[in-house]
């Protein structure tokens, strides 16, 4: 099989939560067990940091991985899903896995884990952490992908783990209450390795202490004592930082929800500096060199680690911006942003997949603005025509097409040099627009 292949096998031969939903998920840790110890135990050989939460995994992931890049380590990162090419998901120092090495490691291993019956993302998991540990990185930062407890990222035990938030995302899974939810993300959290939470509130924190103190885990809120004073989106789509301790920083991801993954961001650092992954800058100097390099990585995240799709400027006439926010959590944020934009008109391109609270999202969006419903190129993704029928619920218009790029073609002909353009409700979405429309 040449790679193009390689890609249709993994996507359709093996069962894909992404493409199917339930059908798609695997619950239980047998199969990674099994293939980790098939692989000789790879994780085993890198150090790791392991994001969960509900929204913001990507941009945590992503911004640790570029300040670590930054500071001299070789630097494995494995996120999901991908936007246009499989092989985003496996990155080192920002370059992505090589296509012979997806080849090989499907031809030469499908013989011992096909039996098994994996999931893609067993499978998918199962090459990162062999590519990571054969290229011998210095540290790995690891991104959950669904849930926590029984995710099969679960095997590592990290420096340290991260929890961004929790709000309402595949409940059929996870729990139909915050708490539940929660639990199962806390699962994460292992003895003796301290774990930062980025946001709680009164329904999540005594479900993360309790399970700190139940294992003996370190538990820090960066909420608590937030390390992010102002953000301030800037004109050219980035965000301007006021820090309490590392002066004025602007970051290349200009969505607003990016405050609060920046703040714990900064509480991660700390653990770092404190376990000796970082310069605790005990010095001037030594302060003022790591000062540098965080300012250098925070402004080049995207170039660093190939990032896209986070409030990603696409053109500025018409303004014009690509977000993968995906659920009501990611939502609140967007549905604010989108609304302080000053232009003439508004044209929203939008589409959703069917595990999702649509109708909550629907309910936030600007009722002035002209809407393009369309859908992902997914079995999962809710059809054009019945989004806009009940977007017409919520007092939205617009028309229905059945593609992004049609969507998008027909928008850039109707907005005029002073609107704006937004594309988005669903990764899947944007990973369309970026491959077919770019």
């Amino acid at each position: 099989m040449n790679y193009q292949e390689t890609c249709e096998y993994l996507y359709h031969q093996i069962p894909m939560f992404e493409r199917q939903g339930a059908s798609g998920y695997k619950e239980g840790l047998s199969n990674t067990l099994a293939l980790d110890e098939h692989f000789g135990h790879p994780h085993q050989q890198f150090a790791t940091i392991h994001i969960g939460g509900t929204n913001g995994k990507g941009s945590v992931s992503h911004t640790l991985a570029a300040i670590l890049q930054q500071c001299g380590y070789k630097v494995g990162l494995y996120t999901s899903p991908h936007l246009v090419d499989f092989r985003e998901r496996i990155r080192i120092n920002g370059e992505m896995i090589p296509e012979d090495f997806v080849v090989d490691f499907v031809e030469h291993e499908r013989a011992f884990f096909e039996p098994l019956s994996p999931s893609f993302f067993e499978v998918t998991t199962a090459m990162a952490f062999k590519y990571f540990s054969e290229n011998k990185v210095d540290i790995a930062v690891i991104e959950v992908g669904l849930g926590g407890r029984l995710d099969c990222t679960n095997i590592i035990t990290p420096l340290v783990s991260v929890i961004t938030n929790i709000s309402f995302d595949h409940t059929q899974f996870l729990g139909d209450t915050l708490a539940k939810i929660a639990s199962e993300k806390a699962g994460i959290i292992k003895p003796d390795v301290p774990c930062v939470i980025g946001e709680s509130h009164e329904e999540t924190r005594p479900v993360f202490e309790a399970k700190a103190k139940e294992v003996g885990s370190r538990i820090i809120f960066a909420d608590d004592q937030p390390e992010i004073r102002e953000a301030m989106p800037t004109e050219g789509g980035r965000m301007h930082y006021t820090t309490c301790h590392w002066g004025e920083l602007e970051g290349d991801l200009g969505g607003i929800y990016q405050k609060k993954n920046m703040n714990t961001v900064m509480a991660t650092l700390k653990v770092l500096q404190n376990i000796g992954y970082l310069s605790r800058c005990s010095t001037r100097e030594a302060y003022e060199h790591f000062q540098q390099e965080l300012t250098e990585a925070l402004s080049r995240v995207c170039q660093l680690t190939g990032l896209a799709g986070r409030w990603q400027v696409i053109k500025q006439k018409p303004y014009t911006i690509c977000d993968t926010g995906h659920n009501v959590g990611g939502w609140k944020y967007l549905a604010q942003q989108i609304a302080q934009i000053k232009c003439e008109k508004k044209h929203i391109i939008f589409g959703m997949v069917d595990d999702k609270d649509i109708n909550q999202v629907l309910n936030m969006l600007p009722k002035d603005a002209i809407y393009y419903f369309t859908q992902a190129s997914t079995k999962r993704a809710i059809q054009a025509g019945v989004v806009k029928t009940m977007a017409l619920q919520h007092g939205l218009t617009g028309e229905s097409y059945p593609s992004v790029i049609e969507a998008y073609k027909a928008a850039s002909q109707s907005a005029s040099t002073y609107d704006f353009l937004f594309i988005g409700g669903s990764s899947y979405l944007v990973g369309d627009f970026l491959k077919s429309c770019l």
